[in-house]
Parts: structure tokens; sequence; C-alpha cells
């Protein structure tokens, strides 16, 4: 067993060699970033550790609600409804700096605990937040999220993002304009209306395996060009790679493509496979530096790439952790300094 450089874990050997092919997929994808997209202002590398900026939250004044390095689940209420939500502090969390949050949204009918438990995400040098849905309709007693034929009748959950948003800032010191939003499925499918809806608030966006049903690209007009690094499997039954059209599900190319446009980035896209089932398509000269990438996991299932436990029904890559590879095009990006509140 030996320790891990990523968040500590300790590791058989053959995790190791997994993260070892990890860590050579992503700095694939870092150099294929750099070839596609040069920096551009709003696209600035991360800026070092400093103290608390015009950009943080009041929570900034006060000690932490809970120990860092631990997860607890919270709540706050929002639409007349008490959420929750699972919450983990980084283990070098400190009040004296401001720090990014990653939104993680689970799939429909999983849990924020669930999520946290096969991403990895709470290995990032950020604050992470796993909402949990409200019970939708359909088989079954399984939350989802607003923007799905299934999602529960009446919930705003744009609006619960927001509360939730204002929540950590008022309890935690975080940076404004780096907040981020990922999830798996349904929860996917539900940045993409985070990123319709809320740009002013949402730095960038990270679906994976993304449910894209039409409700949550209708009328989408966000106030800025909005970040899109996706993550899909080709072998996906769920969620097919090339669509349904019986469910208004578009094929996954077509969708980046569509946010490219969006975008305003150049026509032509730029693929390059850097490891045998790991296809990257990434558009560049995008307005205001707004790249879109698309990941593309050749025969992956309805899966979170490098899951820690189960994810989705299919296979699952340990060539790349989907967490490792989106926080690098992440972390590059920020909201307006108008933007933030």
């Amino acid at each position: 067993m030996k320790q891990s450089p990523f968040g500590g874990r300790r590791l058989t050997p053959g995790r190791a060699r997994a993260l070892f092919r990890t860590a050579v997929a992503a700095a694939g994808l870092a150099l294929v970033g750099s070839a596609l997209a040069p920096v551009t202002a709003t696209a600035a590398a991360p800026a070092p550790a400093t103290a608390a900026t015009s950009s943080s939250a009041q929570g900034c004044r006060q000690p932490a609600p809970q120990q860092p390095g631990t997860s607890e689940l919270r709540t706050v209420a929002s639409g007349g409804l008490s959420r929750t939500y699972q919450l983990h502090l980084p283990a070098d969390y400190t009040p004296r700096k401001d720090w990014p949050v990653v939104l993680a949204f689970h799939g429909r009918g999983n849990t924020g605990v669930g999520t946290e438990e096969f991403s990895g995400l709470s290995n990032l040098p950020a604050i992470v937040a796993y909402p949990n849905g409200v019970i939708g309709t359909g088989d079954g007693d399984r939350q989802a999220w607003q923007g799905a034929p299934y999602a529960a009748a009446g919930v705003d959950d744009v609006a619960f993002t927001g509360d939730l948003i204002d929540e950590l800032r008022r309890t935690l010191c975080v940076d404004s304009r780096r907040v981020y939003a990922t999830g798996k499925s349904n929860g996917a499918g539900f940045t993409g209306l985070l990123a319709c809806r809320m740009s002013d608030r949402i730095a960038a966006i990270a679906p994976v395996a993304g449910a894209f049903y039409p409700e949550t690209g209708e009328n989408c007009r966000p106030s800025r060009p909005v970040p899109v690094i996706d993550f899909h499997g080709t072998g996906d039954v769920t969620i097919p790679y090339a669509g349904d059209a019986e469910r208004g599900l578009p094929a996954i190319p077509d969708w980046t493509a569509e946010w490219a446009g969006r975008n305003d980035c150049r026509s032509r896209p730029h693929t390059r496979t850097i490891e045998p089932d790991i296809t990257i398509t990434g558009y560049n000269g995008c307005d205001r530096g707004a790249d879109v990438r698309h990941v593309a996991i050749t025969d992956g299932g309805h899966t979170w790439p490098g899951a820690d436990s189960y994810s989705g029904g299919g296979y699952v890559t340990e060539t790349i952790e989907a967490h490792e590879v989106m926080w690098q095009f992440l972390r590059q990006y920020r909201t307006p300094r108008s933007a933030g509140r």
C-alpha cells in the first residue's frame, strides 16, 4: 500500500497505476487545452492563495461551521421547503482566504452522499456542496432536478441553487466569482439549465453522462458565454451518446456543438485521442475565452470516469478520473467582477 497524492487515500498498487494513468491523461487534456485556446483575461490561471478579496463572502469573518476535512448534512430554506445538502470542507480550509466552490448535483434517485462517495470531488482544493433534489414523479420515490420530465412539479431548483450559494457565502469564506457546477445524468442536465439561467453566478460547468432534456435548454440565453467541459461514454445505454428522439435527448456531440455556437467559438472543432479510450474534442476562439470541451469515453457506460464505487451501469474507465480532469478546466474561469455578489 502506498499514500496517494490525490486526497491522501491509501491505494492498492493497481489503483496507484490507475491514478498514474489519470495524471498522464489529465496532462494530455491540459496540453490539448493550451494548444487550442490561448489564455485570455477571462480564462486566466487562478491567482495564488491570498487574503480574502472583494468577491469574498461575509463568512470570511467567522469560524467554519464544521471541522475542516469533514462532510456534514446541512439544511437551507428555499421556496417554502427545507432543502438539504452534503457539505465538504477541504482539510486545509481557513476563513483567512476565499475558496472556490463546486456544486455537485446527483443523478435521478441518487443522493448527495452517494455522489460524494463515487465522484472523488471531495479531494479537490475547493468547498464542495452536494445538494439533494426533491422526490419527483414516476416509479419509486426518486429525487430529481428541474428540467427533466419526471422532476417535482412547482419546485424551483434554480432558485434553490441561488439560495444555496447565498448560504455558503454567509457561512463560509468563498470566492463568489469561482462557483462551478457539475453533476451526473439528471444532475448533469440540470447544470445546463444553470448555465442558461445563472451565468452571472456559475463560472463554468462540467456535466457527466448528462441527460439534456429539452426543458434544460429551452430559451437558453445566458448573460455571458459559459465555459463547458462535458464527459460522456459512447456505450451509455441509459442516456445514449447518439441521442434518443423519443425522449427528446440530443446526440451528445450536437449538444456540445450547440454550446460552442452559443459561445461564438470557431466553427471547426479539433479532436485528439489522448488515451486508447479517451478522445477530446475542443472548440476554441470562443467569446471571452469561454471554451467548450467534450471528453468521449469509448464504450463507456452511464458512469462517472474513475468512480471509486458504483456510479451506474456499464464500463467505467480507469484511464482518467473525471474530478481531476474537470478541475484542470474549471479552475481557470471566473465570472466577471460585476457579477460577483
